[in-house]
This record gives C-alpha cells, sequence and structure tokens, in this order.
C-alpha cells in the first residue's frame, strides 16, 4: 500500500480475514481440543501453516503468486483439520461428561464439514483463481480482481459460520 497501488487493498483485506480465520480457528482448536501434553505433530503444523500465512503475505502485489501459496497454505490446513482427528478420539476417550460429548460431537460435525467439503473446495478455489489470474493478466486484466472478491465473501462467510459455531460450543464449556 506503501507504494500507491491501490489494487493491492483487496489482498490486505483477505489477508486481515485470513488472519482472523486461522487464529481464531486455533484458538477454538485450544480451548476444546487441545490438552495436556502437547501433540508436538500438531503443534508443528500450525507453526508450519503460520509461517506459509506469512510468506503468502509477501505476495499481496502478485495474485497469481497470491493464490498459488494460498493452495499450498489451505492443504497444510487441510491436514491440519486430518491430524485434529486424533486430537478429538483423545479427548472422546476421556468425556465422561455429556456436554463434553456434546461438545465434541459438534466439534466432530465441524471437523468433517471442513475435511471433506469446505477446505477441499477451498483448496480447489486457490488453484483455480491462480489458474484464472494467469489468464485474466493475459486476455482480461480488468477482471483480475474478481478472484480476490470471491475470495472476500468466502472467507467472511466462513468466518460468521465459524463464530456461530463457536457461540454455541462456548455454551458447552465448562467455566
Amino acid at each position: 500500500m506503501s507504494h500507491g497501488r491501490i489494487q493491492d487493498l483487496p489482498y490486505v483485506v483477505n489477508g486481515l480475514l485470513l488472519i482472523l480465520l486461522f487464529w481464531s480457528r486455533s484458538i477454538g482448536h485450544t480451548l476444546t481440543l487441545i490438552r495436556w501434553p502437547l501433540d508436538f505433530t500438531h503443534n508443528f503444523f500450525y507453526f508450519g501453516a503460520a509461517f506459509l500465512e506469512a510468506v503468502t503475505f509477501g505476495q499481496i502485489g502478485n495474485p497469481i503468486t497470491w493464490f498459488g501459496m494460498l493452495t499450498g497454505f489451505s492443504v497444510v490446513v487441510w491436514l491440519l483439520f486430518i491430524l485434529d482427528q486424533r486430537l478429538i478420539a483423545r479427548r472422546a476417550q476421556a468425556a465422561n461428561d455429556p456436554r463434553v460429548q456434546q461438545l465434541l460431537a459438534l466439534v466432530r460435525k465441524d471437523q468433517n464439514l471442513n475435511i471433506f467439503w469446505l477446505v477441499p473446495a477451498l483448496i480447489a478455489f486457490h488453484a483455480g483463481a491462480a489458474w484464472f489470474c494467469v489468464e485474466a493478466a493475459v486476455h482480461w486484466p480488468d477482471w483480475l480482481l474478481v478472484a480476490a472478491a470471491i475470495q472476500f465473501v468466502s472467507f467472511t462467510a466462513y468466518l460468521v459460520y465459524f463464530l456461530r459455531m463457536m457461540s454455541r460450543a462456548f455454551t458447552l464449556m465448562h467455566p
């Protein structure tokens, strides 16, 4: 933005939404799934995803690389959701409180939605958006912001979904 590239503003806003999404999900997992002792494999995936997120922010001025990096980031997030299944299973074994069992059922439903539908759709969108930006740069340069606009709507909708899901989860958590 300091270079006067107003066309990068949608990517800056989407980057902020990405931060809010990734870290609110991380905090949500901490509140619902993470227990001592820590699972280092799971934590290392979080660090890897955060690293890819940071590298992606360096590509804000390059839509093709932005969406390409987000494809890789989305794959790591998908693997994180799959790894979370171990944490859910461990937590379910120790759950003898009906509220905790309801919480885990809600979390498991959300995990399955993300593993089987939402994150694969995100991977496909980011890969398709990278391809679209390659084509748009050559044939339709005025259309380059279409992918960023779709990303903004998708990220905003997902953030609303997640916040609603967490509000239900908070009612099931013990103080």
